[in-house]
């Protein structure tokens, strides 16, 4: 319940307080002045990002605190900076946000598209030691302070403030200075940084990132927007890969720059790599000794000079020495040509000696005209790297539309202690049909032409019935394109490609919104661009979700099962089956966007309606389960 009190003290910059938002203010209110962390899974529309900010900031103001709003969508950083701009405007209050993406993706040097991100920091890094880059020296000086122009600059920033990215980029260009370490030093007195997950995440970055700022864990408010996306995403941050194509690139490196003892030790890890994967099958697990003793295999060996034994060249090295020589020339090689493939070899030949807990060691082969092993060391537990955090921040607020069972959350993050909360829809009933149609099924030994007809049949059927626009999405591209032949729809089909980019993304959903009033078809991925993020309220009638998007059962899926089977006795609900829900959840969010909006959402494939998938679903969504689901769509839409 919102009272009075805190109603007076939180920034609320709009007439009047949604009544679905008054319990969500007032819980993140109490949980941020308590110092509590809180969990919320708050369906679309709701509010979400004022009902947190208004309170955080009212807080973070009275306290000397700071906001850190996390998101993985770039398109969420200009809402929060334009509601930042109206609480301004609103209260007549005086502070600075700072807007942060990727630094790669604010650097206005030229050819550094291409680099990866990891060569472009040591890229980067390079360039401000030796004082080579004119933007980074017409930013800060020597003693790392401001310059008197960047100074300026920042000035003129305020006035406009707070300020999107877009605004220190163009900023950086007219003046000539680094967009990024304008940003940075707004930062330093920003009272909101807007950023992805990793700038506090990932270990390495937060802290080089904290202290440039001046900020410290202790006294962070952490509001993670988009959550449900954060555990994958640690996963991802910690994991290190390598592969046999990669050796053979940081090879043909060593040979441009005549790297002899470089590429013998490259030739010592690619011979360790296929031995260790020539009685492993296309997919295994493998222990840390295995390779490390197969590199430790190849003793040094004294190449005999004429000179005398004492001009003899120790060309071989043991699994340490290799490292440290890979290290030395991968670095050498990433001054000359910006990126180097032998650093990215070394570095995961660091990696490699981690903990076995919570991680894994995977090899993998393929064959494309030849063999291919892939090698990684890859992460199961998000809590190694978000227990910490969460531990030592002043406040943690995670927010979704999909983030049920909140339990799973707590447990797979590390939360000790928590706050959660699950905020029923504030959209009427009678505007959403939930219906599971249990007919078909992309079980992948039943893929066949046959079920591909039969789903293409009813899915044509549905989008042929519902006047306006709708959206299928499927489990993979292949399942898309294999479905979509059969299709005999009467509307116009715009057809998600894994290889759009972002304006020809936003190209295509413009033209797809266009044909709103007589009715369009939208293929996507229930992973794909499409399947999360995008808003398009009053353009959709209907979602049909076809199949269930499992995650192919590989080897890594498998141990992260045996993973949390061992940690919480979950391991099929949390490994396998919430994740593929959860992803379902938020293909079904793109229907319903406002109290207006009336829908049909669709979950074609008979395993909806097993119970061990059918009680993932909210408790308030009061799903339908029917074969006759035309008369279904009619009762609902013509009634």
């Amino acid at each position: 319940m919102l009272t009075e009190e805190i109603q007076k003290e939180i920034y609320f910059p709009y007439p009047k307080v949604r009544d679905i938002q008054t319990d969500m203010i007032s819980d993140v209110y109490n949980a941020i002045k308590g110092k509590k962390h809180i969990i919320m899974h708050a369906p679309t529309g709701i509010g979400k990002t004022i009902a947190v900010l208004a309170p955080a900031l009212s807080i973070a103001m009275k306290n000397n605190l700071t906001i850190f709003f996390l998101t993985s969508r770039q398109t969420q950083h200009k809402i929060v900076i334009d509601t930042l701009k109206q609480i301004k405007q609103k209260f007549n209050i005086n502070f600075e946000a700072a807007d942060v993406i990727g630094k790669k993706w604010m650097c206005l040097q030229n050819g550094i598209e291409a680099m990866s991100t990891g060569s472009f920091h040591e890229y980067c890094r390079a360039l401000r030691d030796e004082s080579k880059c004119d933007f980074y020296l017409n930013t800060r000086k020597p003693n790392l302070q401001p310059t008197v122009n960047a100074r300026q600059a920042i000035e003129e920033l305020k006035i406009i403030g707070p300020c999107h990215v877009q605004d220190f980029i163009e900023q950086g260009k007219k003046k000539t200075m680094c967009p990024y370490e304008l940003a940075m030093l707004t930062a330093s007195n920003a009272k909101v940084i807007i950023a992805d997950y990793y700038y506090i995440f990932s270990q390495g970055i937060r802290q080089s990132f904290l202290p440039k700022i001046k900020k410290e864990l202790e006294n962070i408010v952490l509001i993670v927007d988009e959550a449900h996306n954060l555990p994958n995403r640690i996963r991802e941050l910690l994991t290190q890969k390598t592969s046999s194509l990669i050796i053979e690139n940081a090879k043909k490196e060593a040979r441009k720059y005549g790297y002899e003892e470089t590429l013998e030790n490259l030739d010592i890890v690619e011979n360790a790599l296929f031995e260790v994967g020539k009685d492993t099958e296309i997919e295994n697990v493998i222990s840390k000794n295995s390779l490390i003793g197969m590199i430790n295999k190849s003793k040094p060996t004294k190449i005999k000079d004429f000179r005398g034994p004492e001009n003899s060249k120790n060309f071989l090295g043991d699994y340490d020495e290799i490292v440290a020589e890979l290290l030395f020339s991968g670095e050498d090689i990433r001054d000359k040509q910006k990126k180097s493939f032998v650093l990215s070899v070394a570095k995961f030949l660091e990696a490699w000696l981690g903990s076995d807990i919570g991680f894994g060691r995977i090899l993998t082969k393929e064959v494309y005209k030849k063999l291919k092993i892939n090698l990684s060391y890859r992460c199961l537990d998000p809590s190694i790297a978000a227990k910490e955090v969460i531990e030592k921040s002043y406040s943690t607020v995670l927010m979704s539309g999909t983030l049920t069972p909140t339990s799973m959350y707590k447990d797979v993050l590390g939360f000790s202690e928590v706050v959660e909360k699950e905020y029923k829809s504030p959209f009427p009933k009678k505007n959403r049909l939930n219906l599971i149609v249990p007919k078909t099924t992309t079980k992948f030994l039943e893929r066949n032409k046959r079920q591909y007809v039969e789903i293409a049949g009813i899915c044509s059927n549905i989008v042929n019935l519902i006047e306006g626009n709708s959206a299928v999405f499927f489990p993979s591209y292949e399942l898309m394109e294999n479905i979509a032949e059969h299709l005999k729809c009467s509307k116009p089909i715009f057809k998600e490609k894994q290889t759009l980019t972002k304006q020809e993304k936003e190209h295509l959903l413009a033209v797809f919104k266009s044909h709103r009033d007589k009715g369009a078809v939208l293929l996507g991925t229930s992973t794909g661009s499409f399947g999360e993020g995008i808003d398009m309220p009053g353009v959709l009638k209907a979602v049909i979700i076809v199949g269930l998007p499992l995650e192919k059962p590989n080897v890594e899926k498998r141990l992260l099962i045996e993973y949390y089977d061992d940690k919480f006795g979950k391991g099929f609900e949390y490994g396998y089956v919430l994740p593929a829900i959860t992803k379902c959840l938020q293909n079904a969010g793109r229907c319903i966007r406002s109290e207006t909006d009336k829908g049909a959402i669709i979950f074609l494939d008979e395993r909806y309606a097993w119970r061990n998938y059918y009680q993932c679903f909210p408790e308030d969504w009061e799903i339908e389960v029917s074969l006759d689901y035309e008369d279904v769509l009619r009762e609902f839409f013509w009634k």
